[in-house]
């Protein structure tokens, strides 16, 4: 599923910050949309419409914006938060992942105990640009003996294709907005 009709108003309140990090580079920045309680409750409600008939049991947040959307919406569905961090951040014995970015390579982690067999994991992060963090959110999770029931995110950029590689993984994806071609 690409990105939702009808969600103008919350495409509204995220800012484009032109040439950032680098030009060239159209930075669609959620710091707005976060300023805004009325827009961010609003869009919390929506990830909940589309995220409550995939019977979860867990909410993956990816850090560190995913933090934020993702424990508004487990709090909304009842459900809990499997927080999927960067190396080092973790106090117990973590587990993880590598994969490759651009330029070298990232590594995520989760604890090795949080994860139980056959639960029911939605990945949640603010954006998806090339897929990379969630692909490797998703192997991590099903390397653990979880089941990944989708991926949900605000933003999509399907110019750079990470939806659609998310999709040809098997993961079910869904965004409420769209920002193409620029």
């Amino acid at each position: 599923m690409s990105a939702f009709s009808g969600n103008d108003d919350l495409k509204a309140l995220i800012r484009t910050i032109p040439d950032f990090p680098k030009p060239g580079i159209q930075f669609r920045d959620i710091t707005s949309l976060l300023l805004d309680g009325a827009g961010f409750s609003v869009c919390i409600d929506r990830l909940v419409t589309v995220a409550e008939p995939l019977r979860l049991d867990l909410i993956a947040a990816v850090e560190a914006r995913g933090f934020l959307f993702g424990a508004a919406l487990a709090k909304a569905l009842g459900v809990g938060i499997l927080p999927i961090r960067k190396p080092g951040k973790l106090p117990g014995t973590p587990v993880g992942v590598d994969y490759a970015l651009e330029y070298g390579t990232d590594r995520l982690e989760m604890h090795a105990h949080d994860l139980q067999p056959a639960t029911r994991v939605l990945i949640v992060d603010d954006l998806i640009a090339t897929g990379g963090t969630v692909l490797a959110t998703a192997e991590l999770i099903r390397n653990h003996g979880g089941v990944v029931a989708g991926a949900l995110f605000v933003i999509d950029l399907p110019d750079l294709g990470g939806a659609a590689r998310l999709r040809d993984a098997g993961v079910e994806t869904h965004s409420l907005i769209a920002f193409e071609g620029d």
